[in-house]
């Protein structure tokens, strides 16, 4: 397409895994062209960054400017606060099902219906607080799937903590690990009020020390997209470059 930019296109898509629709937010660049391939970025909390993020509109914009890799966009929407944990939360009744529908049927689907690469290194999952924790759970599990994750103020628990530490094979994942400084009480939907700022430096410590491959930084900001959203364009020029 020239001028006119490209809609965000709705997508129903049934999760066997789930036993439920999913919908896909799918956001092919303004000069998508099926003569080409392309990386993947997935976010979960998919329509936050749409709205909050403005992440098809920095796709288009930074590939223009021959910043990234040709990229299409795939945001997956929360149905409910309480679909959201139970789906995010490294606890959640439906975090294994959620993780098996991203590596099994997602990608299956994206690379049979689109021009993608079909590489690991080539499909990056995105996501904030829980669905920064999701994204990091989901690319251990299959890291030959999904090669690189951004995360912006990941929820991290004891849980979280032992997963990263037992990961046999970090060389095999590239990170990106942002964390405000002032996310110190941080409002919880069941876990109450929380301080993110040192399990995050913990984490960080331990990914150094297991040898994984991570850009960290702490920001001057609290737990909100009012951050988040400066990050994202610097996020995608890194991980997408």
């Amino acid at each position: 397409m020239s001028e006119s930019k490209r809609k965000l296109e709705e997508i129903s898509f049934y999760s066997d895994a789930l036993q439920e629709d999913v919908t896909l937010l799918v956001y092919l660049p303004s000069n998508y062209s099926t003569l080409y391939k392309y990386s993947l970025l997935i976010a979960q909390d998919g329509k936050d960054y749409v709205m909050y993020g403005r992440t098809p509109r920095l796709i288009d914009d930074l590939m223009n400017e021959s910043e990234i890799d040709r990229t299409i966009f795939v945001g997956i929407p929360y149905k409910s606060v309480e679909d959201r944990r139970d789906k995010y939360h490294p606890e959640g009744n439906q975090v294994d099902a959620y993780i098996r529908f991203l590596a099994h049927e997602l990608v299956p689907f994206l690379d049979k219906t689109y021009p993608t690469y079909q590489m690991g290194k080539s499909r990056v999952l995105i996501g904030d607080s829980l669905a920064a924790t999701v994204s990091l759970l989901t690319a251990i599990a299959y890291p030959h799937t999904f090669g690189k994750v951004i995360m912006h103020s990941p929820f991290v628990n004891d849980a979280v903590l032992q997963t990263v530490n037992s990961f046999a094979s970090p060389s095999l994942l590239d990170l990106y690990h942002v964390i405000g400084t002032e996310e110190t009480a941080v409002k919880t939907t069941q876990d109450g009020i929380l301080n993110f700022i040192e399990p995050n430096r913990l984490l960080h410590e331990q990914m150094k020390q297991r040898g994984y491959s991570v850009f960290y930084e702490e920001f001057n900001g609290n737990h909100t997209w009012k951050y988040w959203q400066k990050d994202v364009k610097r996020s995608l020029q890194y991980m997408l470059k």
